[in-house]
């Protein structure tokens, strides 16, 4: 078996092995403490625009001006 052909899955395999075993060693992150208590704070009345509306106005082309156009 000529390791330089499978020198890639080699590599890949050693990475998931590498990141496996940090994930399953890691410790868990510690929950973040607020030392200062949180302030009430009163929030502004939420103003939604009105939504907008798209109007087209147009005629359907009569029957000459489609031939015309063909």
């Amino acid at each position: 078996m000529n390791i330089a052909k499978n020198m890639e899955s080699i590599f890949v395999a050693a990475v998931v092995i590498a990141v496996s075993v940090a994930n399953a060693i890691a410790a868990p992150a510690a929950p973040l403490e607020i030392a200062a208590p949180r302030a009430a704070v009163a929030k502004a009345p939420v103003m939604e625009p009105p939504m907008i509306t798209v109007v087209v106005v147009g005629k359907r082309p009569t029957a000459e001006q489609k031939v015309k156009r063909a």
